[in-house]
Parts: C-alpha cells; sequence; structure tokens
C-alpha cells in the first residue's frame, strides 16, 4: 500500500466536545524550596492552548482542513482567550456559554522539557449547559463530512445517541474518542478509537493478541459500530472490522517526549482524511504517521501539513518498526499479498557499528522486506555470558527500527531463530561471516520451505567483542 497527501482542504469536518484552555508555564528549575521539599520554578514563558476538542479541532486546522467546533465555556476571560486562539487558527467555533460553571482550564508547569505539575480548574458541565446545541448544529450538520464527538468525560456531550442518530439520519459518519467505562451511549457510531486501558475498562483484561482482536469484534457487533480502532502506546495501533482481518501497525520508532494530546491527533486525522474521501486503512496509516510526530514533540502539539508529507515521502511501506511475532506474522501476509518477498537476519546487534550498517544494507537488497530478530537480554547473557549485552533489547530494537534498510525488527528468546523460522517462512535467509550456506542455523527449514540462504560479505575489523575489548583496555 502506497500512502498519498490527501488534499485536506478540501474537507470540513464538525467536532462537539469537551473544550479546555490549556495553559503552560515554562520556566528554569536550579533549586529547591527552603519550605517544602519543592522545586522552585522562575517562569520566564507563558503559553496558552486550545486543549480538549479544541486541540483536535487545532490539528485539522493545521493540516489545512475546514473545521467547526461546538463545545461549552464559562462566563469568563479563560473562554475569551481559548475564542481568540480558536479564531487565529481559523477555527469556526460556537461556543455555548455556562452562567454557573467555569471555563476548563489546565495548568502545567514545565521546566527543563519536564512537566512538573498540572493543576486543573474545572466542574463537570449539566445538561442544562448544553441545552441549546440542537440550534448550534443544525445550521453546520448538512456541509460537514464528518462528525466528530470528543469525549473527556467533562459534561458537554450529554446525549450522544441523539447526536449519532441525526448524523446517521443525514449520512454523515460519526467518529468518537470515547471516556469512560460505558460504551453504549456511542452506539451506531461509525468509529471509536478507544486506547488500550479504555478498551480493558469496557471488556475485560486483554492477554495477547487475539484477546484484543476477539474482545473487540465482540463490541463491534454489540454496539453496532463498523470499526474500532485501539490505541496501544509503544505497541502501535490495531484496526477491528467486522468480517475483516485485523490490521496491526507498528508504532514509529522515535524518542518519545510527551504523549499529551497523541490521542487528538490520531482522530483529526483519521477524520480529516476520511474527509477527503480515502479509505480507513489508509486513514489509520497516517494517523498512525502523525501520533509518531506529535509524540516527539512538547505539549499537546500538532501535526502540519508538510510535517505529515515529509512522514509519508520518507515511508517505504505500510508497516514498519518495532512489532511483536503476532503484529509480524500480519504484516508479511499483507506483504506477500503485494507480491514481495521477506528478508530475514537474526543476530544481538549488542552496538551497532558500520559493520552491521553496511551487512543490512547488503541484506535488504535480497528481497523487498527486511525483517532483523533480535536475540533478547537472556538470550544473549546464555551466548555471550555475564556483562552482555552492554544495551538492553528495548534500545537496541529502537536503534535498529530507526534504520532505513530496516522494516520490522523482533526480539526472540530462544537461542536460536529456529522457532521463529519455521513460523516466518521467509523466502530469505541472510548471515555475514566466513562460513558457508550449510552451517547457518535454520537454513535447512528455510530451504524446506522453499527459500534460500545466502553469505553477505564480511566486514573487516568490525564486531562488538572487539569494540567491547578496546574500551576495556582503555
Amino acid at each position: 500500500m502506497r500512502l498519498t497527501m490527501p488534499q485536506f482542504d478540501s474537507s470540513h469536518v464538525l467536532i462537539i466536545g469537551d473544550v479546555m484552555l490549556d495553559r503552560y508555564w515554562h520556566g528554569s528549575s536550579n533549586r529547591v524550596s527552603p519550605e517544602a521539599p519543592v522545586p522552585i520554578v522562575n517562569v520566564s514563558l507563558e503559553e496558552e492552548r486550545p486543549g480538549g476538542a479544541g486541540n483536535v479541532a487545532l490539528n485539522i486546522a493545521a493540516l489545512g482542513g475546514r473545521v467547526s467546533l461546538v463545545g461549552v465555556v464559562g462566563d469568563d476571560p479563560a473562554a475569551a482567550l481559548l475564542k481568540s486562539r480558536l479564531d487565529a487558527a481559523g477555527i469556526f467555533s460556537d461556543l455555548q456559554v455556562s452562567k454557573y460553571k467555569p471555563t476548563i482550564t489546565k495548568l502545567r508547569v514545565m521546566s527543563r522539557h519536564q512537566q512538573l505539575l498540572r493543576m486543573d480548574f474545572e466542574e463537570v458541565f449539566g445538561v442544562e449547559d448544553s441545552d441549546s446545541f440542537e440550534d448550534k448544529i443544525a445550521p453546520v450538520l448538512p456541509h460537514a463530512d464528518i462528525l466528530v464527538l470528543s469525549d473527556y468525560a467533562k459534561g458537554t456531550l450529554q446525549d450522544c445517541q441523539a447526536l449519532i442518530k441525526r448524523a446517521k439520519t443525514a449520512g454523515i459518519p460519526v467518529l468518537v474518542d470515547p471516556k469512560g467505562g460505558d460504551f453504549e451511549r456511542y452506539q451506531g457510531a461509525s468509529l471509536l478509537t478507544p486506547n488500550i486501558a479504555e478498551l480493558e475498562a469496557v471488556v475485560g483484561r486483554c492477554e495477547s493478541e487475539q484477546d484484543i482482536v476477539r474482545k473487540g469484534l465482540q463490541l463491534i457487533a454489540k454496539l453496532n459500530i463498523d470499526a474500532l480502532l485501539v490505541t496501544r502506546g509503544e505497541m502501535g495501533m490495531t484496526l477491528l472490522r467486522a468480517h475483516q482481518a485485523a490490521i496491526h501497525l507498528p508504532a514509529r520508532a522515535r524518542e518519545v517526549y510527551d504523549v499529551t494530546g497523541a490521542g487528538d491527533t490520531v482522530i483529526a486525522v483519521l477524520a480529516a482524511v476520511l474527509a477527503t474521501g480515502q479509505a480507513l486503512p489508509d486513514a489509520v496509516a497516517l494517523a498512525n504517521l502523525a501520533a509518531g510526530i506529535v509524540v516527539g514533540k512538547l505539549g499537546a502539539a500538532t501535526v502540519s501539513a508538510p510535517e505529515l508529507r515529509r512522514a509519508i515521502h520518507s515511508e517505504h511501506g505500510f508497516e514498519r518498526g518495532i512489532v511483536s511475532e503476532d503484529q509480524l506474522i500480519q504484516a508479511i501476509e499483507a506483504s506477500r499479498a503485494n507480491g514481495e518477498r521477506i528478508v530475514f537476519t537474526n543476530g544481538c546487534f549488542d552496538i551497532i557499528h558500520a559493520g552491521h550498517v553496511g551487512y543490512l544494507d547488503e541484506a535488504r537488497k535480497q528481497g523487498d522486506r527486511l525483517i532483523v530478530a533480535l536475540n533478547s537480554d537472556a538470550s544473549v547473557r546464555r551466548l555471550k555470558g555475564q556483562g552482555r549485552p552492554i544495551n538492553p533489547v528495548d534500545r537496541r530494537m529502537a536503534v535498529l527500527a530507526g534504520l532505513e534498510s530496516v522494516d520490522w525488527v523482533v526480539s526472540f528468546d530462544d537461542d536460536t531463530p529456529e522457532r521463529l523460522l519455521r513460523r516466518i517462512k521467509p523466502d530469505v535467509l541472510v548471515k555475514g561471516g566466513d562460513y558457508r550456506a550449510d552451517q547457518i542455523v535454520g537454513g535447512t527449514i528455510v530451504k524446506a520451505n522453499g527459500g534460500n540462504v545466502k553469505v553477505l560479505r564480511f566486514f573487516e575489523n568490525c564486531s562488538t567483542t572487539s569494540i567491547v575489548n578496546r574500551i576495556r583496555q582503555q
């Protein structure tokens, strides 16, 4: 599957949900207070951004999409500030004003790119605070391509069923970012985007990939919804639809600075892409790319159209990165359906050096997709002895996943990759070294399945052991 940049300016998304004002106080922190064991922050910068449903709207606007926002605010300066920020971003907002409750505000104190404290100023809104929503939605809904319900359990979405039924009657898909343990209120929606914790709060503990798929499909049937997208942090995303194979997307391998607002970015990109007419799997893949970008930023950030375009251009396939075995099998099946040849190699890869990079580049040229299977920490200790590995498996996987030549990285706990090879059945097994092809562990398994075994050139004077020994001698 080849991803393309949508024409976001052709889309119009209507968002209804809990709007907030996010405040950030930034400053240096070099002392501990003499009054209590807390850091003293010398505030040098104050920042205000729309949060909650407002952040969803900001994400769509940053991509160039048209967006309308309906929510509830208080009769206070925070509401005026929030409205000015939305106007500046080109977002049409029609906000119901509560006479008795304040605008929901979250204040975060930041120092050295870390959040030290968050203070929430809020009271949950009631039915009386959203009683005129019908009047606000009526003129906007007929011109919208997608309706998003952004639920933060702050009381704005009192009657989700009425909104969902009204949109469906108009032929408009409804995407929901849910909250709480009662998903019945979202019955009949087109798509729900819970994170894994929110899903488990409703369906119970999911111990495996199969559990997520089975319980997710049961929830789809129970709620009469079209699809379920489960966001799973470092394990990526899982898209479930009735009578269709699950799609697992690995998380993008990059350093995570802040996950604040990542869920807002996911549903925003989903809505904006679907509003342009692209298919759901494409929208999910683009949302996954965008989430990988936004977690590398500080605070509730957005992804711009140029950033997303660059990510698309650098993306060589639909699924790449760190995967579990089950996710890898799903990805391989999709690749083989496209006629792609699967290359497999394995090793400890404890300290990545020039020899590794050159070898993996050569390995990638043997087919269309390269899998690197990595010995777990326990496996490395059994093979190399105490004191190894130098780097734990999560760091080794992250480095390998960042190499352009590598498509998927998976770990295994066995001493050899034979069990994994029997399950994966690669087209090509490669190793680097000065031995014959018939000496490669697992070679007979690959050949028995119709695959080939190749020995790649040996890179002189490059080995982790020699590097470690030289460091110890120093």
